[in-house]
């Protein structure tokens, strides 16, 4: 067996890759859960322009991303190609993840355009953060079940961050604003977005990179674009980390208003009254909605914990591709109950969220340990190695999911007629019905098709993997960056 695959990354190592997505989650779960409730309710700018925000910032992305690709791949430092990016960016961040969820004291056209402004430059910040953290997977080691393993680290720790921020942030938004949402969402973002800058210095501190391009490598850009085009693992991965970023923003978004304007208070407010005093300190808010919203979340997340654990044993056993595409067939099948629930079946939401969340967690990992595995099929391809564009691409696309899933919520709100911080129509309440049930469960179950065109099996892991250490055995040592 080479030593490559032999070598193991050390626990402290994982675990301080892991504290980097813990910091990105801190506001990238923000906007997903929370983002398009506060521009339309707090903010103050309409469900279709808030929607039509979301969207157009994906054409500056659909610029920006692949020039980050680039600009990563061809970063040299003692610390390495990707490392550096998530020191240099860790501080701007911050501070636009703060920014961003901001309410200055402007005109509705003054509004607009800062959302703009703020939401365009948090998403490039983002792209510099979080591009070169995703690739960096992809170098720290060769070793499939090592590469599981770290995913199954980042994705247990990012999913605690989303178990703060949606057990915590409403309550704290609350706490800190006594009634004025706008200065909860400032002194709440303020924490979180300290916190992340933390974090993310921390996984500079603790990872190290190991797998460096061929020595003889000196492809043009235009090269590494074409072998995307002709890679069929990239772009079935492409697809479904866009289609699967829809889901989770459309879904994600929708929640806190089915709490909000469907789910019936009385019942709401008898589950909340037996709670025990002590769960009711910690989630820190008397509102009932808030709190039933909050502990939905959290319970849901625990579940999706407990899923991740099982996820590197059974994509061992079955395969990574066959493991995903049988957890979002799962997940699809348990957004159906929200279309047919009763607003006062608060039981029933529990138990379906729970269930929909545990097998969901089984997917979590797969996704960026796949995506390593598509970088080795185009360096074992085609002899050249370009890590960063391949995440580039692939970070596109889940940006392009995030900011199309929050439009098409805002759009199907603002069509079937929503109006905020008032009671609903019933053709309102449809609408927040159908974005928690059947739009989730189709494109989930979408999600799943676009996973057969995916060709790297578990025997095309393993060779692909023997294949590229012998190449890298041959080569002439290289100095590992530190």
């Amino acid at each position: 067996m080479p030593p490559e695959k032999l070598e193991k990354l050390p626990v402290t190592e994982k675990v301080g890759y892991a504290l980097g997505d813990t910091a990105a989650n801190f506001i990238f779960q923000t906007m997903v859960m929370f983002q398009l409730v506060f521009y339309t309710d707090t903010f103050g700018i309409t469900a279709a322009a808030a929607g039509t925000l979301l969207l157009v910032v994906r054409f500056w992305d659909a610029i920006f991303d692949p020039m980050m690709g680039v600009i990563a791949d061809k970063t040299n430092t003692r610390w390495g190609k990707f490392r550096p990016w998530i020191l240099w960016t860790a501080v701007p961040f911050g501070i636009m993840g703060f920014l961003t969820f901001m309410t200055p004291d402007f005109s509705p056209s003054g509004k607009l355009v800062y959302a703009y402004v703020t939401y365009i430059l948090l998403m490039t910040v983002y792209s510099a953060n979080n591009l070169p953290y995703s690739a960096l997977s992809g170098v720290m080691t060769g070793d499939l079940a090592e590469r599981t393993s770290l995913s199954q680290y980042r994705f247990v720790f990012a999913m605690i961050a989303q178990m703060i921020i949606q057990g915590l942030a409403l309550p704290l938004v609350v706490y800190f604003g006594h009634g004025n949402n706008a200065v909860g969402y400032k002194y709440t973002m303020a924490i979180f977005s300290s916190l992340a800058v933390v974090l993310f210095l921390i996984t500079f501190a603790t990872t190290k990179e190991r797998i460096l391009p061929p020595k003889e490598q000196k492809a043009k850009v235009s090269e590494h674009f074409a072998d995307l085009s002709r890679n069929g693992p990239w772009l079935a991965m492409f697809a479904l980390t866009l289609v699967l970023f829809i889901t989770l923003a459309m879904r994600g978004s929708d929640v806190l208003y089915y709490f909000k304007y469907y789910v019936n208070p009385d019942a709401v407010a008898a589950t909340v009254a037996g709670l025990p005093p002590a769960l009711k300190k910690l989630l820190g808010s008397t509102d009932a909605a808030t709190l039933a919203f909050s502990l939905f979340n959290v319970l849901g997340t625990t579940a999706t914990i407990i899923g991740i654990f099982f996820s590197k044993s059974l994509a061992t056993r079955f395969g990574k591709r066959n493991v995903f595409i049988a957890g979002l067939l799962g997940t699809a099948v348990f957004c159906l109950p929200f279309l047919v629930l009763p607003p006062a079946g608060i039981g029933l939401m529990f138990a379906s969220e729970i269930v929909r969340q545990f097998v969901y967690g089984f997917t979590i990992p797969l996704l960026w340990a796949m995506m390593a595995d598509v970088a080795d099929f185009s360096e074992w391809k085609n002899h050249r190695r370009a890590t960063g564009i391949v995440f580039a691409a692939i970070v596109f696309a889940l940006k392009a999911g995030l900011g199309f899933g929050g439009a098409i919520t805002g759009w199907v709100l603002s069509v079937y007629g929503y109006v905020p911080n008032v009671p609903q129509t019933p053709h309102a309440l449809d609408g927040i019905r159908l974005t928690m049930s059947i739009f989730p469960a189709v494109t989930f179950a979408i999600c799943a098709g676009i996973l057969f065109f995916y060709s790297i099996n578990r025997e095309a892991e393993v060779r692909i993997t023997d294949e590229l250490f012998e190449r890298r055995r041959l080569q002439t040592p290289l100095p590992t960056a530190s």
